[in-house]
């Protein structure tokens, strides 16, 4: 038991710290900066959409607004079934050249859309986001400056829960969020990221294939894919989109079992991806899979404390159930001051999100499919 409990204790450290620690000693150590430079070239925005009549309209607007030259910038937009007013707000818009629209009468999911987006892209380089996050001005511009250094094929941008006005929350989903940043600019300055912001990244046209029919991770496939093919995927914490830090507590979570469901679907779908075929086989492993198994060796870790009767394994049984008493509370809403609150948010986030790991594990047991949706 004392073996376990040591095990456990060590996978815990490494996937929440020791990982990062690894990455920002590469970093320091062998850095591998990217070239940048004023470059414009031919782009295309891509968008699948469904039933988003509540979003679209701000977004278009909010595209043909960005700070790039009209004339290189073409936005493609696919609808994927839309039973809504989605499509005759398209339609509207689509009167305007810049703007290619394609009506998909049934819905066969996002990647199939995607598809269909990437076939009517004409640019050079192919930017791929979601309706509802708001881009900031310049960060197209930003993005394409890294296309001057030929080694990188795609580049992440930074997704910012918040407002733009009053800035990043730090509570809750944020703080986490902020940390998963942190962790993607460590991969980026030494090597490459490990998937990418599906708010907003951009990829070279003639890097793209085919994403696989209902794909949900696209934005770790296809930079995934990149990577296969010799060049690399950075991330870029210049260019930004934001986006609501809460969508609500049901949502949110449904929202992170869908992410987490996609992981294991990934090895499906591409069993490469934990193989020495993998460039980025251990940065993979330790930043996606390991994270699936974590509320398993917590669990595991609890047990080994209960059977364990020594001063040093009583403490960890205590500290263990006051941080989950912890997260408990804040979930119910309690304690709402000071230092308790802010520690307990985290606390909150962390069951949330490794609740979500073991419910995204029963999917993938019973063959329950995360599908799409908007």
């Amino acid at each position: 038991m004392r073996l376990l409990f040591w095990i456990a204790a060590f996978l815990i450290f490494y996937t929440y710290l020791g990982y990062a620690g690894w990455l920002w000693l590469r970093a320091r150590l062998s850095p591998w900066p990217v070239l940048r430079g004023e470059y414009v070239a031919p782009i295309s925005i891509v968008m699948v959409v469904r039933n988003e009549e509540r979003w679209i309209e701000a977004k278009l607007l909010n595209l043909l607004e960005l700070d790039y030259p009209a004339d290189q910038c073409q936005i493609v937009v696919v609808s994927d079934g839309s039973t809504d007013t989605t499509e005759s707000i398209l339609r509207e818009y689509a009167k305007n050249p810049r703007i290619q629209v394609s009506m998909n009468q049934l819905a066969c999911g996002k990647a199939a859309g995607l598809n269909d987006a990437i076939d009517l892209a004409a640019g050079e380089i192919v930017v791929f986001t979601d309706v509802r996050q708001k881009i900031e001005s310049g960060a197209i511009r930003r993005i394409v400056e890294d296309f001057v250094d030929p080694e990188v094929g795609c580049v992440s941008g930074a997704l910012m829960l918040g407002d733009s006005e009053s800035g990043e929350t730090g509570k809750g989903m944020g703080l986490y969020w902020r940390i998963e940043k942190k962790i993607r600019e460590l991969e980026s300055e030494s090597g490459s990221v490990v998937g990418a912001t599906g708010a907003l990244y951009a990829v070279r046209r003639n890097l793209l294939t085919q994403v696989p029919a209902g794909t949900i991770l696209d934005d770790v496939y296809i930079p995934m894919r990149v990577v296969q093919q010799g060049k690399r995927v950075i991330f870029d914490s210049r260019a930004r989109a934001w986006d609501s830090p809460d969508l609500g507590g049901g949502l949110e979570f449904a929202r992170k079992v869908r992410t987490l469901s996609g992981n294991y679907q990934l090895v499906q779908l591409a069993p490469w991806l934990i193989s020495l075929r993998n460039p980025l086989l251990v940065r993979f492993v330790s930043h996606k899979l390991l994270r699936l198994a974590v509320p398993f060796v917590l669990a595991l870790m609890l047990l080994a404390s209960l059977w364990l009767s020594s001063p040093l394994y009583r403490t960890a049984l205590g500290l263990q159930l006051a941080f989950y008493g912890l997260g408990l509370a804040a979930l119910l809403r309690r304690p709402r001051i000071g230092l308790i609150a802010r520690a307990g948010d985290a606390a909150g986030t962390f069951v949330v999100l490794n609740t979500a790991a073991v419910v995204a594990f029963a999917n993938f047991i019973v063959g329950r499919k995360a599908a799409w949706s908007r």
